[in-house]
C-alpha cells in the first residue's frame, strides 16, 4: 500500500512534455560526486550534531567551575542545540542569495569561533553569548546546507543517502564523548574547547566539498524523476518552480524577474562596452560598479526567493499537509530529546545504577539509532513502498515507545524499549525526502528550515518543561505522558491534513459539474 499523490492531497503539473525529452541522465545524480556529498554531510553531523549530544562532559566540568545552578548551566547546551535548529529559515535565505557552499564554509568560521571564544569564559552568561549563540549560529549555517545538498543530488536514492549521511549523529556522539572526556581529562576543559574548534575548522573542508549543481544539472534530474514516477507513484512535486496559492506550480514569476535582472546588468555592460577608450581608473571603477551591480542582483533575487516563500502569493504556508509537518515538529523532537536528559536520573532512581555503568541506555538509544536511519531509507527507497507510510509508521512506534517507557521498571524492560526509540527514531533520515516530496527540491532549503526551526523550539523548551512538570510531581512519569500526548496530536494532523486536501478537489468539480 502506498500513498499516491492524490492521498497527499497536493496539485503537481504536467511531466508529460519534459519526460518526452530524450536527455541523458546527469551521472553525479544518485552517482559519482553525489557520494562525495554524502560524504561530507556524514561529517558534518559527526562534528555538529555528535558534538552536541556529548556536551553532558562539558556540562559537569561548567557546573564545577562555575559553581550555578544545573539549570542555568543546562541553558548553554540547550541554547546551542536549540539555535542551530532555530536558525533554519534565515539561513535559507543565506543559501538562496550565497549558496549552500559559501554558507556552510562560512559557518564552519563562526562554529570554530565560538569555540575557541568559548575557552576565555569567566562566567556561564558568557559562555551563552560565546558558545549558544555564536557556536549554534555557525552549526545552523552548516548543518542546512548539509541535508539541502544531498536532497539536490540523489532522486532514485534519497532516503539512502539522507540515512547514511544522517548517521554521522550516531557516530559522532561516541567519538566526541570519548574526545572530550580524554582532551578533558588530560588539558582541561578550556583547553578542550580550544583544540574542539580548531577541529571544527574540518566543517569549512565539508563546505568546500559542496560542489553546486548547474541548471541543466537540475533539469536532468527532474526528467529521471518524471520517468521514475510512471513506475513508482510517490508524492512528489516539481521542484524547478513556484508555489501557487492553490497548490499548482508556476514558473512565470521567476522568468519575468531574471528578465528584469538581466536589463540591469546589460545597462552596465553597455556602459562599460562605451567607456573603453577612457582612462584606466574609469575602467577600474565600471568594473567595481558591474560587481556591485550583480552583487545587488543576486542579493535581491535571493531574497525574494526567500520571501515569497514564507509571506508572498507563493508562501510555503499556503500547502496545508506542510503546515501540518510544521505543527508535528513542534512536538515530536523534544520526544526524542527529553530521555536522553532523564534517562540517567530515571536509572537512579530504579537503583539500576550499576547495569546502566556496564551497558547504558542513552548507548543502546544511540546504537540503534545508526542501524535505523539506514534500514529505513533502504525499505523507503524500495519501489512499492511509500516514504510517506514508513514515515507515519516509524511515528507511531516512537510515540508509543515514549508513553510505555515510564511502566518499565527493570533494566531489560527500559533497555528494549530504549533500542525501539533509537530504531524509530531513524525516521530522521526521511524528513528531507518528505519536505522534498512536499514542496520540490528548490523550495527545500527555506521549507526544510522552517522545519527544523520547529525542531529547535522543541528541543530548547521541552526538557525544561520535563524537569518542570517533575519538580511539581516529583516523578518523571507525567513528563513522558504529557510530551507523548502532544506527539500524538502533531501525528494526528499529519493523518488528516491529506484527507482534507484529497477531499476538496473533489468537492469542486462537484460544484463545477452542478453549474
Amino acid at each position: 500500500m502506498y500513498a499516491s499523490r492524490e492521498d497527499i492531497g497536493y496539485d503537481f503539473g504536467d511531466d508529460s512534455k519534459v519526460g518526452s525529452k530524450p536527455i541523458k541522465p546527469n551521472p553525479n545524480i544518485d552517482g559519482g560526486w553525489a557520494w562525495m556529498i554524502v560524504l561530507s554531510s556524514f561529517l558534518v553531523h559527526i562534528l555538529i550534531m555528535g558534538s552536541q549530544m556529548a556536551l553532558g562532559i562539558l556540562n559537569m566540568e561548567w557546573l564545577e567551575e562555575f559553581n550555578q545552578s544545573r539549570g542555568l548551566t543546562a541553558w548553554v547546551s540547550s541554547l546551542s542545540m536549540g539555535i542551530t535548529l532555530i536558525v533554519g529559515p534565515f539561513i535559507g535565505l543565506f543559501i538562496s542569495m550565497c549558496g549552500c557552499r559559501t554558507t556552510a564554509i562560512i559557518g564552519g568560521i563562526l562554529n570554530a569561533l565560538g569555540w575557541i571564544l568559548s575557552a576565555y569564559a569567566s562566567n556561564v552568561h558568557y559562555l551563552f553569548l560565546t558558545f549558544g549563540v555564536t557556536a549554534g549560529i555557525g552549526s545552523g549555517m552548516v548543518y542546512l546546507p548539509a541535508v539541502v545538498m544531498v536532497g539536490q543530488y540523489f532522486q532514485k536514492r534519497r532516503a539512502l543517502a539522507q540515512g547514511l549521511s544522517t548517521t554521522g549523529t550516531g557516530f559522532g556522539a561516541f567519538l566526541m564523548t570519548a574526545l572530550l572526556k580524554y582532551l578533558c581529562t588530560e588539558f582541561g576543559w578550556r583547553n578542550a574547547m580550544f583544540i574542539q574548534g580548531a577541529i571544527s575548522l574540518n566543517l569549512c573542508v565539508c563546505g568546500a566539498l559542496m560542489r553546486p549543481l548547474s541548471p541543466k544539472d537540475l533539469r536532468e534530474k527532474y526528467v529521471v524523476r518524471s520517468d521514475s514516477e510512471e513506475n513508482r507513484p510517490k508524492a512528489q512535486s516539481h521542484s524547478t518552480e513556484t508555489i501557487k496559492s492553490n497548490g499548482v506550480l508556476s514558473e512565470e514569476p521567476e522568468k519575468k524577474e531574471e528578465a528584469a535582472n538581466e536589463e540591469v546588468l546589460g545597462s552596465v555592460q553597455h556602459i562599460e562596452i562605451g567607456g573603453k577608450s577612457g582612462s584606466g581608473r574609469s575602467m577600474y571603477g565600471l568594473r567595481i560598479l558591474k560587481t556591485v551591480s550583480q552583487l545587488t542582483v543576486t542579493v535581491k533575487k535571493g531574497f525574494a526567493l526567500w520571501y515569497s516563500s514564507y509571506f508572498g502569493a507563493a508562501s510555503l504556508f499556503t500547502n496545508r499537509v506542510f503546515v501540518a509537518f510544521i505543527i508535528w515538529a513542534l512536538f515530536a523532537y523534544s520526544s526524542f530529546v527529553i530521555p536522553f536528559i532523564h534517562l540517567p536520573e530515571i536509572v537512579k532512581q530504579y537503583n539500576l545504577t550499576r547495569q546502566d555503568n556496564v551497558f547504558p541506555l542513552t548507548s543502546i538509544i544511540a546504537i540503534v539509532h545508526i542501524f535505523g536511519k539506514v534500514i529505513l531509507g533502504i525499505i523507503s527507497d524500495l519501489p512499492c513502498i511509500s516514504t510517506w507510510n514508513v514515515f507515519l509508521m516509524a511515528n507511531f512506534t516512537l510515540v508509543t515507545c515514549i508513553l510505555t517507557l515510564p511502566l518499565m521498571q527493570t533494566y531489560v524492560g527500559l533497555a528494549v524499549v530504549c533500542a525501539l526509540i533509537g530504531f524509530s527514531s531513524g525516521y530522521f533520515s526521511l524528513m528531507p525526502v518528505v519536505t522534498e516530496d512536499l514542496v520540490g527540491t528548490k523550495h527545500l532549503a527555506n521549507a526544510y528550515g522552517i522545519i527544523i526551526c520547529a525542531n529547535g523550539i522543541s528541543a530548547l523548551f521541552g526538557p525544561p518543561f520535563a524537569g518542570w512538570i517533575y519538580d511539581i510531581t516529583q516523578k518523571y512519569d507525567f513528563s513522558f505522558y504529557i510530551a507523548g500526548l502532544l506527539y500524538m496530536v502533531g501525528i494526528i494532523f499529519l493523518l488528516i491534513q491529506p484527507c482534507i486536501q484529497k477531499k476538496q478537489p473533489r468537492e469542486k468539480s462537484t460544484e463545477e459539474a452542478q453549474v
